[in-house]
């Protein structure tokens, strides 16, 4: 049996994961999923004053405050900052990290250092008009495209879910820089790719991009559940599959 904490990516809550937890839980293993403060059920704590740093938190206290040891964390999208930081503190009680559609945040940038100039202005403007400067309102799904995030696999069902439960994300979140004390560093870390096929990410790990270069490591691993940017969405039962395989 394995300990699996899952943190869901941008306007997601634990909720995100009710498709992929029975069917984890059913093969014997232990799961949590998080919410991260400002969001699903703890919406109503959001605030100028939630950053990274509170959801780093969010997920230390999960594991520590359970006593959990051996965790596979996992972390979906934009949740990849959080992941690597809360890895990064509690190294000692994390078996692995993995990155479900997404890749790791370099030490000392942002979310929004990510992004293009001009997807970062569209950002910022509509967090200044929509979001009352602190939070990051949930995009249409055209404008989802828009920024790269495939659609692939929802169903006019599945958007209306999650469009329904969605909460703005805090903004704090997206503007501070990630800070790492090389804790994080030899860990076991796996790649979960879903809306870009893997021959691409090795392609871009040889080729030495930027944001690829780092998983050229021997502690990396990769799989694949071919499908759109929310695999615990659009395909659950594969999703739940490939977490399961990384377990024991």
């Amino acid at each position: 049996m394995s300990t699996y904490v899952l943190v869901p990516g941008f306007w997601l809550g634990a909720w995100a994961w009710e498709k992929v937890v029975p069917a984890l839980r059913e093969a014997g293993h232990d799961v949590r999923p998080v919410t991260l403060t400002g969001l699903g059920d703890r919406a109503h704590l959001a605030g100028p004053e939630v950053d990274l740093e509170t959801h780093i938190q969010d997920i230390v206290g999960t594991i520590v405050s359970a006593d959990l040891r051996e965790v596979i964390l996992v972390g979906h999208s934009g949740a990849s900052a959080a992941v690597t930081g809360a890895a990064d503190r509690i190294p000692e009680r994390v078996a692995r990290l993995v990155y479900l559609d997404c890749g790791p945040v370099p030490d000392g940038m942002t979310f929004m250092d990510l992004n293009e100039p001009d997807w970062k202005a569209f950002i910022e403007t509509r967090v200044a008009e929509q979001g009352g400067g602190t939070s990051y309102p949930l995009i249409s799904w055209e404008e989802q495209e828009q920024a790269g995030a495939s659609l692939e696999g929802l169903g006019e069902a599945e958007r209306e879910w999650f469009a329904s439960r969605a909460a703005a994300q805090p903004y704090g979140t997206m503007t501070q820089p990630l800070t790492l004390k090389g804790g994080v560093d030899g860990l076991p870390k796996t790649l979960l790719a879903c809306s870009l096929p893997l021959e691409q990410v090795h392609a871009m790990i040889a080729a030495g991009h930027p944001l690829f270069a780092a998983l050229a490591g021997p502690e990396w691993s990769f799989d694949a559940v071919p499908t759109g940017h929310w695999p615990m969405f659009s395909k659950p039962a594969e999703t739940a599959a490939a977490l399961a395989a990384l377990g024991h």
